[in-house]
């Protein structure tokens, strides 16, 4: 059988879903994350390759940045409509804010000096070496958090979004300020930010009053697309995309909190509780699929013979120190009360694999060892695996554990079949207000 039939193509996706999903069901049982699973499926698929002789071509490197950048889009956006913003959780997004920012920034300049140090190389260059590396990911975190209590998961949920979004901007800002002074990089990325809230504020409100006034049926991945497109967008004019992105999910699931006084007159509340409840499973769906093929085929990428360069071991076993020193220090200081399990969840993933695959020609580094991404990652993930199978034995009380993410899946479906007219629904929000 030729490996381009267009049959074994569709065999080949529809097995790999399946085995998704089937490590959701793991994953649920043990909190061994299912990220895990799908990495060693795709190294799996490699070995799998390579006893045919079935060479990786460039292609497929191009394949995963793409699925990347979509699941990075479309994860940050289903964090976001899981996210309530009340005043009793301010506590929680102050102090993940913080938590992320500290990390962010002792963790780089530990891990730049490193690099400076054993590699010989400029601390700039370092510094974009070691960016990566600091940022969490949340496309491990997000799906994998859903067994521990309300506060812990939101707090990790937001650290795992502002870690991305800050770590981003901060890589960024590096490589377009290269040759800028310090104060003209502080400037940048102060009025940046500014810039793209305020843009991504505007942004919000147009698309839910435009949205909420659309009759045709087919309309959540025209959103969906719009999305991108303002993402990639914001990538090309260098503003911070991803806040465009949580902007917007906040806005709409906390659409009472952002329409009041006169805006309140301009929102169709049983519309867009309708398009909350079905974008919100569209959403759910598609940043599994695209999360699924993504790990999958950076599994595929993974040379198995890396693993075995000690130098490399040694390395990354160094990086992951500072990783976890630097998480004891913050977290002790900002949350002074039980710090675990989240002092142990700092899984490197695909915002890492991203941005090191972005590092322009002119700042790469021959003597750079690319098993140490490789190594870092897997560490990473595997101490939040022990912490996370550890923390679910701990937890009992039923009513203390949140929603997981399929279970989620489950009760937006019933929620969605159930019959009640638009007249009871207006009614019921009206009775709310």
């Amino acid at each position: 059988m030729e490996a381009n039939n267009p049959y074994i193509i569709i065999i080949a996706i529809s097995a790999t879903i399946i085995f998704s999903y089937l490590f959701n069901i793991v994953s649920r049982k043990t909190n061994i994350p299912s990220v895990i699973l799908l990495v060693m499926l795709g190294m799996g698929i490699r070995v799998l390759l390579e006893n045919y002789g079935v060479g990786i071509s460039e292609f497929i490197f191009n394949i995963l940045e793409l699925l990347g950048i979509v699941g990075l889009t479309m994860i940050v956006l289903e964090a976001a409509l899981d996210l309530e913003l009340h005043r009793e959780r301010w506590p929680i997004i102050w102090k993940s804010f913080v938590v992320a920012l500290v990390s962010l920034i002792l963790t780089s300049l530990g891990c730049g000096y490193l690099f400076h140090t054993i590699l010989g190389i400029d601390m700039f260059t370092a510094l974009i070496y070691a960016v990566p590396l600091s940022i969490m990911s949340s496309a491990i975190v997000i799906p994998s958090v859903g067994a521990l209590i309300t506060e812990k998961k939101e707090f990790m949920v937001y650290e795992a979004t502002f870690s991305d979004i800050l770590g981003i901007m901060f890589f960024y800002f590096l490589i377009g300020n290269s040759e800028s002074s310090t104060q003209m990089v502080v400037f940048d990325i102060v009025s940046n930010i500014v810039l793209t809230v305020v843009l991504s504020v505007v942004v919000s409100y147009a698309l839910v009053l435009l949205f909420q006034n659309l009759n045709t049926p087919v309309k959540l991945f025209l959103l969906i697309a719009v999305l991108l497109l303002l993402y990639s967008l914001g990538k090309i004019f260098h503003l911070s995309s991803l806040l465009i992105i949580l902007i917007f999910g906040l806005v709409i699931n906390n659409n009472k909190l952002f329409f009041r006084g006169w805006l309140k007159k301009y929102l169709r509340k049983s519309s867009l509780k309708e398009i909350l409840k079905n974008f919100h499973l569209i959403t759910i769906e598609s940043a599994f699929v695209v999360r699924t093929f993504f790990f999958v085929i950076f599994g595929v990428t993974i040379e198995i013979a890396s693993l075995g360069d000690l130098n490399a071991a040694y390395t990354s076993l160094v990086i992951v120190a500072i990783i976890f020193l630097v998480r004891v220090f913050i977290l002790k200081v900002v949350m002074r009360k039980d710090i675990t399990p989240e002092l142990w969840i700092a899984p490197r993933g695909l915002i890492t694999i991203l941005l090191f695959f972005s590092i322009p020609a002119q700042f790469e580094v021959a003597v750079f060892n690319n098993s140490v991404l490789l190594y870092v990652i897997l560490i990473t993930s595997v101490i939040m695996t022990v912490a996370m199978v550890a923390s679910g034995r701990a937890i009992t009380p039923v009513d203390e554990i949140s929603l997981h993410y399929w279970d989620e899946v489950d009760r937006q479906i019933l929620e969605y079949n159930k019959p009640k007219s638009v007249k009871e629904e207006e009614e019921a929000e009206n009775a709310v207000d």
